[in-house]
């Protein structure tokens, strides 16, 4: 026996979930930033990746995986094209052969080099289109979102 919800439920869902209006505008932004770093032959999502990789030293990939909200396997599928392009390199850790430690290589730094003007150009826009609301509060929200701040159902 099915019990049918109201279409009116489905509108208040359209139109009151966060959930799937930050969703959307991931997916809105998304597009955005791959269209913008096509040139340098990036997607947001390596651009986010080699900049995660931008330190001093070699990292190893649990920082960069919690960094990024990604699982270490999702994070070792990404690594796989920037590694095959030569952009990333990993390594075995020499305190703990086990480990990996991950390093961008001098063609990855050229790369992200060139990205940075682009990407922000197009945050400069993308901040400017924010409606009568402040970048940094935006920003304040979808980091205490990420952060799991609240209780949960």
């Amino acid at each position: 026996m099915s019990t049918a919800l109201p279409f009116e439920t489905t509108l208040e869902v359209r139109d009151t979930c966060l959930c799937l209006h930050v969703q959307r505008a991931a997916r809105a932004l998304a597009r955005r930033f791959d269209e913008a770093l096509r040139p340098v032959g990036l997607t947001n999502g390596q651009f986010s990746l080699l900049m995660a990789l931008n330190r001093p030293a070699p990292v190893a990939m649990g920082p960069v995986a919690r960094l990024l909200a990604m699982d270490r396997t999702t994070l070792t599928a990404a690594l796989k094209p920037l590694v095959r392009d030569g952009l990333v390199a990993i390594a075995a850790d020499p305190a703990d052969r086990r480990s990996r430690l991950l390093a961008l290589t001098d063609s990855g730094r050229s790369v992200l080099a060139a990205a940075v003007p682009i990407w922000r150009a197009v945050h400069q826009a993308v901040e400017a289109g924010l409606p009568g609301l402040s970048p940094d509060a935006l920003r304040g929200a979808l980091r205490a979102l990420s952060q799991g701040s609240g209780p949960a159902p």
